[in-house]
């Protein structure tokens, strides 16, 4: 039993306590490399951060500092160039890596871990994977707000309807209209900002979950590897996975803000609308229906907000019962926390170079607006500023639509007789009100829909982004 105790030390670090080898099925089950592989970058820069530390305060010598550097850069280039073996029997990508590196300088490698856990070594990682993908999310919501910047400008006069309940409400602009998804991902461009500074706090040095008795300078490794500060509990430290959870709440905001704009296309490009249309390169047709173009693109992404969901709830639940401080547990926040990377940069780019293939039908949203007496608001209020209480003058246009939809017209087309049935203070003037050039400028203020606001409202975000 001692010579397979042996043989299996190779691969394992614990294997000396054990009698017999793990069985197969087991070490399959229990791996994490073939998803975890994709931290090995920053696998290498917290163990080079660790090994400086470690030289400078006196436990690890100058040569052993020197041949660790050297060896975790020939093992960078390998996992670069694809030359890399990943093994399943080193279970997980931090002991692929010290594997390689022993087998490359010998005890230099194996002095490599000296004070520290693969608790805290994984917490650590997974906080710079994540704190790079954040930083590349963020630009990426900068690009699709820029994308959404450039149509809304080109369609800042552009008339459509708006709606409440799916039902014509009142006349907006198509330019205002996506300004609302400007600000839908300001917001998630802030919350993602806000979870990086709890992302950006350092575990490394609290071992596995109690600290470590080597003279350890945490502040020179924060320093080192760009963290804010260090983690001030070791046992939170190890334990702690609410920035990934956060991520992953922000997440899937932003997907649902994607999804509701996936909605909005869909709809829009549907000849009922007619809205848009949508640019071939992002649709697909059918296997049985020659005329089809279907917009994949937005259904897909309306999809995989669902996706993003589960992540989130996969978190969830996966911390609700752990005792402090690590459990095994944890490996299963990766997955889901990798396909919630994946899914946002992918939808986020897409949506980016789609928004630019968008055409506009203008005089299919001039129609629809026309159809469902959008400007009846604008009657109401012009009543008011002559005097009647706005319930009273809610009531007579109530009436006026009523009587318009007998007469198979809008409010607008009717003459200034007829109109006068529902008030005496009607005057000839209310035309200029009742247009749908009239409606939008009326609206003249910040967050309103006249066009002046809209280019406005557009130069402020073109400001933020710069």
């Amino acid at each position: 039993m001692q010579e397979n105790a042996s043989q299996n030390g190779a691969a394992k670090s614990w294997s000396g306590r054990f009698s017999e080898p793990v069985a197969e099925l087991v070490k399959r089950y229990t791996a994490s490399v073939d998803f975890d592989k994709r931290m090995a970058e920053f696998d290498i820069q917290g163990s080079l951060a660790h090994a400086q530390m470690l030289n400078k305060v006196g436990v690890l010598s100058a040569e052993d500092f020197a041949a660790i550097q050297n060896g975790m850069a020939e093992i960078l280039e390998e996992i670069r160039s694809g030359k890399f073996e990943w093994s399943v029997d080193l279970e997980d990508v931090h002991m692929n890596i010290e594997k390689r590196l022993t087998d490359r300088i010998g005890d230099a490698g194996k002095r490599l871990h000296t004070g520290r856990s693969r608790n805290d070594q994984v917490a650590t990682d997974i906080r710079l994977y994540l704190r790079s993908a954040v930083d590349g999310i963020i630009e990426l919501v900068k690009e699709l707000q820029r994308s959404l910047l450039d149509l809304a400008e080109q369609n800042a006069d552009t008339v459509m309807p708006g709606f409440t309940h799916l039902q014509v409400a009142q006349p907006v602009t198509f330019g205002h209209h996506l300004l609302a998804y400007v600000e839908m991902l300001n917001r998630d461009a802030e919350r993602f900002a806000d979870g990086r500074k709890r992302i950006n706090r350092m575990p490394l040095g609290s071992a596995a979950l109690a600290g470590t008795s080597y003279p350890i300078d945490r502040a020179y490794t924060a320093q080192l590897l760009g963290f804010d500060a260090v983690c001030e509990n070791s046992l939170d430290a190890v334990s702690d996975r609410d920035f990934a959870i956060e991520f992953t709440a922000a997440a899937a905001l932003t997907m649902t803000h994607l999804s509701r704009l996936s909605e909005e296309l869909i709809l829009w490009m549907s000849p009922r609308f007619g809205f848009i249309d949508i640019a071939d390169r992002f649709c697909t047709g059918s296997s049985i229906m020659p005329q089809k173009k279907n917009p994949d693109v937005p259904e897909l992404a309306r999809g995989k907000t669902g996706r993003v969901n589960g992540s989130l709830i996969s978190m969830l639940t996966l911390m609700k019962g752990q005792p402090l401080a690590y459990n095994k547990d944890n490996q299963e926040d990766k997955e889901p926390l990798f396909d919630t990377v994946d899914t946002l940069v992918q939808t986020l780019t897409i949506y980016a170079d789609m928004m630019r293939g968008i055409s506009v039908k203008p005089d299919a949203m001039r129609a629809a607006v026309q159809q469902g007496f959008a400007t009846a608001t604008d009657l109401a209020d012009y009543l008011v500023k002559r005097g009647l209480p706005f319930r009273d003058a809610h009531e007579a246009v109530a009436l006026a639509v009523r009587f318009a939809e007998g007469q198979g017209c809008d409010i607008g087309d009717l003459s200034l007789e007829q109109l006068r049935q529902f008030s005496p203070l009607i005057e000839q003037d209310v035309f200029e009100v009742l247009t749908l050039e009239g409606s939008l400028n009326a609206r003249n203020h910040i967050g309103g829909t006249a066009p002046a606001q809209v280019r406005a409202a557009i130069a402020r975000a073109r400001a933020r982004l710069a």
